[in-house]
C-alpha cells in the first residue's frame, strides 16, 4: 500500500527577520510573498465575516 508522504512547508520569510544580508531581489521577492499572504488572510477575515454574519441572521428568529 503506497502512501503519500506529506513533504514540511518551507518555512517563508518571518516578520522582524534580520534583513541586512539580503539581496535587492531577494527583499523584492519577499515583499511578494508579504503581499500575496496579506491577500490571503484577508480573504479568509472576509469568508469567517460573512460566516458570522449568516449565522447571526439565522439566529434572530
Amino acid at each position: 500500500m503506497d502512501e503519500e508522504i506529506a513533504k514540511p512547508k518551507k518555512p517563508g520569510p518571518a516578520v522582524g527577520e534580520d534583513l541586512s544580508e539580503l539581496s535587492v531581489e531577494e527583499l523584492q521577492a519577499r515583499v511578494v510573498e508579504f503581499e500575496e499572504e496579506i491577500v490571503r488572510l484577508k480573504a479568509e477575515i472576509d469568508g469567517k465575516q460573512s460566516s458570522k454574519v449568516a449565522a447571526d441572521s439565522f439566529f434572530k428568529l
